[in-house]
């Protein structure tokens, strides 16, 4: 390695590590005073507290990664710049992209390390975290006068090897709306699917309203007449209190069990929840390379930088990059959610379009 590639690096490794841990120091310091009260006043462990903030550091290093890259990279270039260094290189016959380029690798292995850490520990994290915060919170406070709510798109694994999709939950009067069912064997074959129009829990028992029942056999044709009810008593061990806790979020689940998630849902025919957990899932793949996409949009912003205040320059511009970047990734999100764009297209639109701008801004640079 070059030393001025061991310059640039060391440069830019110190202010990403110095940037993570101011994060998540003024992160855990603010979190702490916000719920103070609460803490001193049901009697919190310490211990507990301290678990929840170490569970919490995968999360937030998933989090401002990022913004860290985008600022490291600023800083650096800022200086250098300012400094007249990188008029020095590109004397010497140095292109923007050879000066650059450990800086690029750099943020392509960050990525990595993302994707590693937000598969491997952030969905355990997240189910533990909920957990405690709920308790710090609450305390030993009664939720009998929590607010009902109606749940949307919920959907659970149920025993039997049951797996619910229900496009409406009423929690106020125990009402499921929009009901599929699908009963799999232990190989995970579809044997039945059961669609109903309404679902409503009285007396410790599903009634379900205008029900059609198809049974399967392992080749996944319907080896007889469906059969319609128009009230039916169904024998279903799960109470609403169970749809309610135990509800699947895809946030909690790794890509391996979402995927598995998505494929059991695949004959469901519910399309749109499909569409979007696709679109999920594929997220998963491209949200981590947004750190080396960063750092790839900072490189022309700050070589753009002459004289000015190299650090706050370096703030406002990591700010205005960052928050333009997101803002195309939520467009394309939204758009993805809304059937306007395929799944993988949707999710990877805004890397692709920050790579070319990016690329073209670099290679366009005198």
């Amino acid at each position: 390695m070059r030393i001025l590639d061991r310059y640039l690096l060391k440069s830019v490794v110190t202010i990403f590590i110095s940037c993570v841990f101011a994060f998540l120091f003024l992160y855990v310091v603010i979190d702490v005073l916000s719920t103070l009260e609460d803490i001193l006043k049901h009697h919190f462990q310490i211990w507990l507290l301290i678990k929840y903030y170490l569970l919490y550091m995968p999360i937030m290093f998933v989090q401002v990664a990022p913004f860290a890259c985008l600022l490291s990279t600023l800083y650096t270039l800022g200086r250098l710049n300012h400094n007249n260094e990188i008029i020095a290189m590109r004397s010497s016959g140095l292109s923007i992209f050879q000066i650059t380029k450990d800086i690029i690798i750099f943020g392509l292995l960050v990525s990595f390390l993302v994707f590693w850490i937000n598969d491997r520990f952030v969905p355990g994290a997240l189910i533990t975290t909920q957990k405690i915060r709920t308790q710090v919170t609450e305390g030993s406070k009664k939720i009998k006068d929590k607010k009902q709510e109606t749940i949307t798109n919920l959907s659970l694994y149920g025993l039997k090897n049951r797996l619910f999709f229900v496009n409406k939950f009423l929690t106020a009067t125990n009402t499921m709306e929009g009901i599929i069912i699908l009963e799999h064997d232990e190989h995970q074959n579809l044997m039945r699917k059961i669609v109903a129009n309404k679902g409503v829990y009285q007396d410790g028992l599903w009634k379900f309203y205008q029900s059609i029942t198809y049974d399967f056999d392992l080749n996944g044709q319907i080896i007889q007449e469906p059969q319609y009810m128009e009230e039916e008593i169904m024998s279903i061990p799960e109470t609403p209190k169970d749809f309610v806790t135990q509800r699947q979020r895809t946030d909690n689940m790794s890509i391996a069990q979402l995927e598995d998630y998505i494929w059991k849902l695949s004959r469901s025919g519910a399309n749109t929840v499909i569409r979007n957990l696709k679109i999920d899932l594929y997220q998963r793949y491209t949200t981590p390379f947004t750190n080396v996409i960063i750092i790839l949009l900072g490189i022309p912003f700050s070589l753009i930088m002459r004289r000015r205040a190299t650090g706050i320059s370096s703030i406002g511009i990591s700010i205005l990059v960052g928050f333009l970047y997101y803002v195309l990734d939520a467009v394309c999100i939204a758009f993805g959610k809304g059937g306007i764009l395929p799944p993988l297209l949707s999710a990877s639109l805004s890397h692709i379009i920050a790579i070319i701008f990016g690329t073209y801004l670099i290679a366009s640079m005198p």
